[in-house]
Parts: structure tokens; C-alpha cells; sequence
């Protein structure tokens, strides 16, 4: 659910029309609902609302601060990969006891920077990984509380370049040796390992998956305390899929999902997280963009508009599919035809969209890419030295821009000669 709908023949976000934002901000932006997100959020949680649950929404799927005060506010803890997307979660204002820190590569900074701030638990991916982080939290006189991150060698189903729980993929430790390296972790003196993590993959639309996932979950869980282990946590991690165009699967509800949950954690007598990113704020957010040209070359039709593949890389990074709308309602029963949705940077890989029947526009027009909340601000670039776009959250009557266009003054004096040039 999303909350873009026409009103007197214009797009709106909420109460606000798509071209009045156009008009002040200019073209491209980026253009989130904070009713979406407010939405989304809470059917998530609420799925949850008979467990000792912490919802731990995924930064690098959206971080821009704004939208995590807004989910902050809600309640929501925060799952990061990185220093910096630690250091957004505490602008935001989330307390450290709801961050969890993820991902293969932490550094030793990193870690130091984490344990300083007092968060309530690193995602664990390796020996190495474990091994180092005893040492920082040795050197720094705590303990670190930890959760491998146990990979079950289960296909998800979903796109290669997203998938995380199979035996080739970088992610985690294999399941079938977890039971002895909690053992290890547990003589290390500053490691407290308290916890158990999985995440398959992102993009998920079947239940399967997670039900085979969550049973070996259940399984080690039953182990490690066997041996002794005080097991205080276990992150399910996140990964339910979202429909990017009608013909899409429908993904499982958060309902349907928690029943499995739940199911799995029966009498472990456990705190539950959760990672969601893109199932939060991939429908709460469109990218608006501007029709440049229209041109009929020899074996296509091209729409040329001024958001690219720097801007939404989606596209061409996982051959995603994003529905396109216009932003004037006229426009929807224009006969139409082919067309290629392509931008100005100079690769033939940048499009938004490839042989998509679309309205028939004209140069000026406004059009809407739908479910672009998720990995697409967060992805963008400066390629081409292109500025990053505008990104703008509305509440209901009222919208602010939440980061501004940058001058290209302000790009260029990034830039630093040396003394010799």
C-alpha cells in the first residue's frame, strides 16, 4: 500500500501535488510518504505485538535522517553495515541498546566506535571477523555482545546479486559448523555471544523459504543451549519482498510471516529481531523526473528523460522493474507505444525502463517511478558529475526537503589539487 494518488488530474504524495514539489525543488527528486512509512512499520511490529520483539529497520535501504527520526519515533531500532550508518542512527536519535551492526567487513575502528557508543549487539560473520573484535573489546575492558551470522545454505528464490543464505555466497558461517564455533566464542574474554542470526536474502515473496530457514533457526537454538550457552536473542533478520509491478507474486502478509516466526521461537524463551528494509520504504517512495526529448531511432523508440542511472541504478544493476505512471492523469489514456525509458548519462546501460508501453509523452511532461523508496537514494551518484537529487518527505499537507540538490560549486570543491599542479 502507498499513499500516490491522483486528485483533480495531478499526482499527489498524501495531500500534496507532484508538480507544486516540481515546481520549487525541480526535477529529478525523490519523493517519500510519511504515512507509508508510518504504515508499513507499524503493520511489521504489530505482527509482533505478543513477543518480546525489536524491529530493526535496515538502513542501507533508505538512510537519509529524516526518514529514520521518522521511523525512530515509531519505535524502531536500527540494523547498520557501517560506521556511517551507525553514526545516522544516533543523529536520528535511536539509543544504542536498538542498533545491531551487520555486514562481512567491519574494521577495527569500526568496532571501537560501536562498543564506545554501546550497541546492543554485532552481527558476526566470520572467525576473523570474531577474532578481531575480541581484541578491540579486550583492549577497550567490555565485552561485546555477539550473534553469528549462521548461513543455512537455502535458496531464497530471489536475484542472485541478492541473495545471501546459500553455501557460495559471502555471508555468514556455515551452519553445519556453528555449534563449534559458539563453543570457541564463548572462551574468548571478550565476547559475550548471546545471540543467533540468519538472513537469506532480500526480495523474498514466498514463505518457504523462511520456514526452511527459521527450522534450522529453531534447531541450533536447541543446541546452543544444550551446551550451555545463555541465549538471549535471535535475529531473524529481514527480506520480505515487496510487488514491484500488478503481475508481480504477492509477498507473504507480516501476519502470515510472524505465525512462522513464532512458531519457530516457541518456548526458547527469546528476544526476536528483525531487519526489514525494503518491505518499510520501498512503496513509500517515487522518483519524479522530467521528459527532456522523444526520439525514433532506426530500431527503437527512446524517451529521454532527466533521471538516470546514477539517480535509480536498480534498473540496470538487477534488471529491476519499476511501474511508471504520469504525473498528469490526461496522459494515462493516451494510446501509447514502446518506448525505451533512458537518461542522459553516457552508457547504453542507462534506463530506467526497456520496451515499456507507456503513455504517449511529450517534452515537459512529469513522470512517476513507482516503488523507489528502497536502494535508490541510497545507491545514487555524482557519476557523470551529476549532482545527487532532492529528496523530499511529505506529512499529509505539509513536505520539506530533506537533502537539497548540492551547487556545482559545492561538487567541484570537493575536489583538492596538489601543490605541484
Amino acid at each position: 500500500m502507498h499513499h500516490f494518488a491522483y486528485r483533480g488530474g495531478v499526482l499527489h504524495a498524501e495531500d500534496v501535488s507532484l508538480d507544486a514539489i516540481a515546481s520549487e525543488v525541480g526535477t529529478p527528486f525523490y519523493c517519500y510518504s510519511t504515512a507509508t512509512l508510518t504504515r508499513h512499520y507499524k503493520v511489521f511490529a504489530e505482527a509482533f505485538s505478543s513477543a518480546d520483539a525489536l524491529v530493526c529497520y535496515s538502513i542501507k535501504a533508505n538512510s537519509n535522517i529524516a526518514v529514520l527520526k521518522t521511523l525512530g519515533n515509531l519505535g524502531s531500532g536500527m540494523d547498520v553495515v557501517s560506521e556511517g550508518e551507525l553514526r545516522r542512527a544516533r543523529a536520528a536519535g535511536v539509543a544504542p541498546e536498538k542498533i545491531v551492526f551487520s555486514g562481512v567487513g567491519k574494521t577495527r575502528d569500526e568496532m571501537t566506535y560501536a562498543l564506545k557508543e554501546g550497541i546492543y549487539a554485532f552481527n558476526v560473520e566470520s572467525e576473523a571477523e570474531l577474532a578481531a573484535l575480541n581484541d578491540v573489546a579486550c583492549q577497550a575492558g567490555v565485552s561485546a555482545r555477539v550473534a553469528y551470522r549462521v548461513n543455512p545454505d537455502i535458496d531464497p528464490k530471489t536475484h542472485k546479486k541478492i541473495s545471501t543464505g546459500k553455501a557460495e555466497d559471502k555471508f555468514g558461517v556455515p551452519y553445519d559448523r556453528a555449534r563449534g564455533l559458539y563453543r570457541e566464542a564463548a572462551n574468548l574474554p571478550g565476547i559475550n555471544p548471546c545471540g543467533i542470526h540468519m538472513h537469506i536474502g532480500s526480495q523474498i515473496t514466498k514463505l518457504e523459504p523462511f520456514g526452511d530457514a527459521f527450522a534450522l533457526l529453531r534447531e541450533l537454538a536447541g543446541q546452543l543451549m544444550q551446551d550451555g550457552l545463555t541465549l538471549e536473542f535471535i535475529n531473524f533478520g529481514g527480506g520480505l519482498g515487496v510487488p514491484y509491478k500488478a503481475d508481480d507474486p504477492v509477498p507473504p502478509h507480516p501476519d502470515e510471516y510472524a505465525a512462522i516466526v513464532l512458531a519457530a521461537a516457541k518456548d526458547l524463551n527469546v528476544k526476536l529481531l528483525f531487519e526489514p528494509g525494503r518491505m518499510i520504504a520501498a512503496n513509500a517512495g517515487i522518483l519524479v523526473t522530467r521528459v527532456l526529448y522523444t526520439k525514433t531511432g532506426a530500431a527503437q523508440s527512446f524517451t529521454i528523460v532527466d533521471a538516470a542511472m546514477n539517480d535509480l541504478i536498480r534498473p540496470t544493476l538487477y534488471e529491476a522493474w519499476h511501474d511508471i505512471i504520469p504525473v498528469e492523469e490526461r496522459l494515462v489514456d493516451t494510446p501509447g507505444h514502446l518506448t525505451d525509458v533512458v537518461g542522459p548519462v553516457c552508457e547504453t546501460g542507462d534506463y530506467l525502463a526497456l520496451a515499456r508501453k507507456l503513455p504517449d509523452y511529450s517534452s515537459g511532461d512529469l513522470m512517476a517511478i513507482l516503488t523507489a523508496g528502497a536502494y535508490g537514494a541510497a545507491q545514487s551518484s555524482t557519476y557523470n558529475t551529476r549532482p545527487l537529487i532532492p529528496e523530499v518527505l511529505v506529512n499529509g499537507a505539509d513536505y520539506g526537503v530533506i537533502r537539497p540538490r548540492p551547487s556545482y560549486d559545492e561538487m567541484l570543491g570537493r575536489d583538492t589539487l596538489p601543490d605541484w599542479l
